[in-house]
């Protein structure tokens, strides 16, 4: 079955039409930025200065008050959204695969900022960045996003999210939502990676992907386990005091995440494979109050 077929890009469309501009609330925050004149909003006035042009005069405070003062005016800027996606070989487990859920949310997210008119791109990464989809804005350039999005495959050993954000922060010229889809199985520790989004004034909002059979594997007895990302076996015998030892360690990892995201304010999705990905983004706008 293809990732993308037609039910899917019906489910994008309406999306699309219930969102209600959701990437102006909590998930996707508005940016305006102060100008002078040919705005869309007054501000604030300043004091005239020699130089300034006496279009932007406030003839009416001058003709009552003898002032010269100009008129501010605020702009809204497109907003610029930057989908992090992880392509590391952990996301290739599970059923449906992680990383074909992680492919579909970022899909949904991307179609709905570009219907807004705002500018998307997408950086799949492992170790290293794997592909880019470059900045671009307009709903007719959704067709493109899903075939890259696509062509797309899980490889890499290792994440390594502070090594990858560290280079996107000095490739991207503005600041914007910077949407991280992943497990967060990285080995360093995830905190690194967004700690670096949030230190140069980037807004992370974390979609932390998970399989059910993660948080409650089936296995007892003796084993031989692969690691997906290194390709190393090994066996072992598991008893159900190492089920439980495993089960606490998971849920504290998972804990963690929302732990870290609620004390600087970062937005925080938690998503199970086993929810289809529309209900997920639905689920993300209610949560940033754009849907009732």
């Amino acid at each position: 079955m293809p990732l993308f077929d037609s039910d899917f890009l019906k489910k994008l469309e309406y999306l699309s039409l219930v969102s209600k501009r959701v990437f102006r609330g909590q998930l996707l925050a508005q940016r305006r930025t102060m100008q002078l004149g040919g705005g869309i909003e007054f501000a604030d006035h300043r004091e005239y200065t020699p130089g300034d042009d006496f279009r932007y005069l406030d003839w009416n405070v001058y003709a009552r008050l003898g002032d010269l003062l100009l008129k501010r005016f605020q702009e809204e800027e497109d907003l610029h959204v930057y989908i992090l996606l992880d392509a590391s070989r952990s996301m290739s487990f599970g059923e449906p695969a992680k990383f074909d859920f992680a492919r579909q949310v970022a899909a949904a997210l991307a179609y709905i900022a570009l219907a807004d008119l705002d500018r998307v791109s997408v950086t799949a990464f492992a170790g290293d960045v794997i592909d880019a989809f470059p900045l671009t804005r307009g709903k007719q350039r959704i067709l493109s996003l899903l075939h890259f999005l696509e062509r797309l495959t899980p490889q890499g050993e290792a994440t390594d999210l502070a090594r990858i954000t560290s280079g996107f922060v000095q490739r991207s010229r503005r600041t914007g939502l910077a949407i991280v889809i992943s497990d967060l199985f990285d080995p360093a520790g995830f905190e690194r990676g967004l700690n670096i989004l949030r230190h140069h004034r980037y807004e992370p909002h974390v979609v932390h992907v998970y399989d059910r059979s993660e948080a409650e594997p089936d296995l007892l007895g003796d084993v031989e386990l692969w690691d997906v990302e290194t390709r190393t076996p090994r066996k072992v015998t598991i008893t159900e005091r190492n089920l439980r030892q495993y089960r606490r360690i998971f849920s504290e990892f998972m804990q963690s995440v929302e732990t870290y995201c609620r004390a600087y304010g970062l937005g925080c999705t938690r998503a199970s494979t086993e929810v289809p990905f529309d209900q997920l983004v639905l689920q993300m706008m209610r949560a940033a109050g754009a849907v009732a």
